[in-house]
């Protein structure tokens, strides 16, 4: 085999950052075709990463529909890409990570009995409710895929765990490292003007983003309560929330944050706002998965809003620490890295375990050895 057709599908927004420097790599090499399939799962987010990596999708199924149920994406997911499999037959489908389009993506592929690659593989907490629906549609993805890259020897050893062929996993590091390298400037103006009135420099900037399901009533209810007795304890800090689009989270962050000074509720911002705004903050708190990678390779301490995590790589190496929907733990830990120097520096200084910007070229590496185009040492992420 000569050259090979690969489709990569994403529908989210995080799965774009994730994907978008691996695509770009395998535009790179003529003897891959490589077709991009958009889901859609969350439009409006989602179009501003394709703008940001100037990506045009191939294929866009436009799945999202108001008040939309993880049943109705699946299905619609599944009846979209049917069609197009029949009709490309590609060699090879890229998904990436845990989202509804994942595993539909996956799913749709084996029906069609076409091999799978499944990017970002093999993280867990095994506990299928948290976070739901992410750790079954990661676990059914494995399942299905034929090409496994996981981001770390962690995540490798969960997929010997249940069974998976070693000698089809490959660790590759976290293509969103990769991505920061488009992302992050130092000397960036934000193009959000409330943004740019905030003296970064002057003040301890906290940045918050917690939306997940499972913290939907009475988690995201304690979590904005800590923040505002945060704020309101430490006169030399500053909050920027960035409040997710779902108004079952966006009612209770309001009424609680709404009035509070120095608390800026924010709407979601596009990836280069968001890397830059991470860059230029003093800490994290966050129930997102993607920040814990993200926020370790610019220096960033991060308390994560969850129970548990499927990233124990970063708690290990001292980046991330579990403070889940208490409120007493919630300001007890984050009033310890803003009161306490020597506990920050720590944190800070921990090194990443998730990449060094080089995950799409190992991923690409592995998948033309796997077709038997090229040939050589595959040399893992260490």
């Amino acid at each position: 085999m000569d050259r090979i057709k690969i489709i990569t599908i994403f529908g989210t927004r995080p799965e774009a950052i994730k994907m978008a420097p691996l695509v770009k790599k395998m535009r790179k090499k003529p003897c891959i075709e490589s077709k991009i399939c958009v889901t859609a799962q969350h439009r409006q987010m989602l179009d501003q990463v394709l703008n940001l990596f100037d990506i045009e999708p191939d294929f866009d199924l436009n799945v999202m529909k108001d008040k939309q149920s993880l049943t109705g994406i699946t299905s619609r997911v599944l009846i979209g890409l049917e069609e197009i499999f029949k009709s490309e037959k590609p060699d090879l489908v890229l998904v990436h990570g845990d989202t509804t389009t994942t595993f539909a993506g996956a799913l749709a592929a084996f029906y069609q009995k076409i091999r799978v690659g499944h990017v970002e593989a093999g993280l867990r907490t095994y506990d299928k409710y948290f976070p739901f629906p992410e750790e079954m549609n990661r676990k059914l993805t494995g399942a299905i895929a034929d090409m496994h890259f996981a981001p770390t020897l962690g995540s490798k050893q969960n997929l010997l765990r249940e069974g998976v062929n070693e000698n089809n996993i490959y660790i590759t590091g976290n293509t969103v490292i990769d991505a920061m390298e488009f992302t992050v400037d130092n000397n960036y103006t934000f193009n959000n003007k409330e943004l740019n009135n905030i003296k970064f420099d002057r003040r301890k900037v906290i940045m918050v983003t917690a939306h997940r399901r499972e913290n939907w009533g009475d988690g995201i209810k304690n979590i904005c309560k800590a923040l505002k007795s945060i704020i309101e304890e430490n006169k030399d800090t500053e909050l920027v929330y960035l409040v997710h689009l779902n108004p079952v989270v966006r009612d209770t962050v309001y009424s609680i944050l709404g009035n509070v000074d120095r608390v800026h509720l924010l709407e979601p911002l596009d990836t280069k706002e968001t890397h830059n705004l991470m860059n230029k903050c003093y800490m994290i708190m966050t129930d997102s998965g993607g920040l814990q990678e993200e926020a370790p390779h610019l220096g960033k301490p991060v308390l994560v809003l969850r129970n548990v995590t499927e990233r124990p790589e970063a708690v290990k190496a001292g980046t991330v620490k579990l403070v889940g929907t208490d409120f007493n733990k919630i300001v007890e830990c984050a009033n310890e890295l803003i009161r306490d120097k020597d506990e920050y520096q720590k944190m800070s200084r921990a090194i990443n375990p998730y990449g060094d910007g080089k995950a799409s070229s190992r991923i690409v590496k592995a998948i033309l050895q796997y077709f038997n185009i090229e040939h050589g040492e595959f040399k893992e992420f260490n």
